[in-house]
């Protein structure tokens, strides 16, 4: 098959009968009509006809191992810096194409799935894993080109450091029996984005935040498997008309609670389980990070120079730009994106060969564009708010300009340089990223993409090498005892 057009992941999407609940009821009829989720679905149909765009095809995929076929590149496993190149050249048409809003674009997962299946070897002769089971899942994946969701996270029940749920009726998701078929799940797990709108989905469990064996897992199952359910969170879709909600009437990535009644997973399905101790080192000692966070930083770029143009188009709009805070604010902007763009060519210049022969960059400076990235972008929102100032709150809609007030709309609300129509479009896309539901979520993910920043902060800390620089310092006031 290789890689897909937008017809086809449509029409096998529609095809799913996944379970999923929206607003109490249960969703019924074709997925890609349904006002909650259109948006997006037409949204990623469009990405991956780009796949099949005859300007960039040799940069959107390349000829399958197995089959001979053009299969998307986000799945290639790279071996040399060229390789990892032309994955970036992949993810910035992706990333491009949606300006940096759509945060689980496919190449996403299906880089985090490359990632664990290129470090597989991790899992060999260790009890309850099964790393071929992880290889032939990421050939069926990247032949098919299937779409993934995911879920690490468990129920926000209690977050006290201490605390084990001990209690008969599972509330976080784990194995409550082993039969001959393979291993069956209850529970629940929190925030799949896109839940339910892909063909797999795939869980895994998240180092230390796992104590109990029956907690620590990594399996896939297709999204209709009996007894998985999504429970879909509100909608932020404003409205489909692209003039009032320019943002969320494409890009809203519907979040989803999945809650697991006795499914069975089959053993050729399973990864590891019932494992602690591979649980807490797999996704630090595989590449997850190194590719996961190397797309995510291209991502965020291309964001960031979105976000950049919205502010300048503001400012020429409304003729601000003599203003010395004007001045340092859109340099606080420039400042964070080349920051960015810094970072990630470090990542690729000191990318280096694993041990199992895949090239990955560099870790530390993905880390640290992480932790800036997850502080800059509520700042960036904030910028645009004070420019736009109370220009983001008095936006008519679409309708009102064509209506018997557009004489006095074309009136007092037109722009040093735009006439009142563009302006008001120009501020309400700034609205939609910054101010609506939709772009308050957008802030909230990407402040937690990764987790809680201040942990990631001791993360990168505990995990930084020091010592040379140190060492330095002691050789300075000549200390004779190294270890004092």
């Amino acid at each position: 098959m290789g890689a897909i057009n937008g017809k086809s992941y449509i029409s096998r999407l529609n095809q799913l009968n996944n379970e999923i609940w929206f607003n109490g009821e249960k969703v019924e009829g074709l997925l890609s009509e349904h006002p909650a989720f259109n948006g997006l679905i037409h949204t990623k149909a469009a990405l991956y006809d780009l796949q099949h765009d005859p300007k960039i095809k040799d940069e959107m995929t390349f000829i399958s191992p197995v089959s001979g076929e053009h299969v998307g590149l986000s799945y290639l496993q790279p071996k040399t810096k060229v390789d990892l190149l032309r994955r970036r050249k992949m993810i910035e048409h992706w990333a491009r194409y949606t300006h940096g809003i759509l945060g689980r674009s496919p190449d996403y997962l299906n880089s985090v799935l490359m990632g664990f299946t290129s470090s597989a070897a991790i899992l060999e002769g260790q009890e309850n894993c099964f790393p071929d089971n992880l290889r032939a899942f990421f050939e069926l994946v990247r032949e098919k080109d299937l779409s993934l969701t995911h879920t690490f996270i468990t129920p926000q029940v209690n977050r006290a450091q201490n605390y084990i749920e001990n209690i008969s009726e599972p509330i976080s998701a784990k194995v409550i029996e082993e039969t001959e078929e393979g291993i069956v799940i209850k529970g629940a797990r929190l925030l799949a984005t896109q839940g339910g709108l892909t063909d797999e989905l795939f869980v895994f469990s998240v180092g230390k935040l796992v104590f109990a064996e029956d907690e620590a897992f990594a399996f896939a199952v297709p999204s209709n498997t009996k007894g998985v359910k999504f429970i879909c969170r509100d909608s932020f879709i404003g409205g489909t008309s692209p003039f009032d909600h320019p943002l969320s009437s494409k890009y809203e990535e519907m979040d989803a609670i999945v809650v697991f009644d006795n499914v069975l997973v089959p053993w050729e399905r399973i990864f590891f389980y019932n494992n602690v101790e591979v649980a807490g080192k797999f996704l630090i000692e595989s590449s997850f990070h190194h590719f996961a966070k190397y797309q995510v930083l291209i991502r965020q770029i291309v964001k960031t120079e979105f976000i950049l143009g919205i502010a300048e188009l503001l400012i020429e709009t409304i003729n601000i730009r003599e203003y010395q805070h004007i001045h340092e604010k859109m340099s606080e902007i420039i400042i964070g994106l080349e920051t960015m763009k810094a970072l990630l060519e470090k990542s690729e210049i000191d990318a280096a060969l694993d041990e199992w022969g895949y090239m990955r960059p560099a870790i530390f400076p993905l880390k640290v564009a992480g932790n800036v990235f997850s502080k800059i972008y509520p700042r960036f929102i904030e910028i645009i708010q004070l420019i736009g100032a109370s220009g983001m709150i008095t936006l008519p809609t679409e309708k009102a300009f064509h209506s018997d007030v557009r004489a006095d709309l074309d009136q007092y609300l037109q722009g040093a340089t735009k006439t009142a129509e563009d302006r008001v479009k120009i501020f309400r896309l700034a609205w939609d990223l910054t101010m609506s539901t939709f772009g308050t979520r957008q802030t909230q993910y990407e402040r937690f993409f990764f987790g809680d920043p201040v942990r990631l902060a001791g993360e990168l800390y505990f995990t930084y090498s020091k010592e040379d620089y140190v060492e330095a310092v002691r050789d300075f006031l000549n200390f004779e005892d190294k270890n004092t």
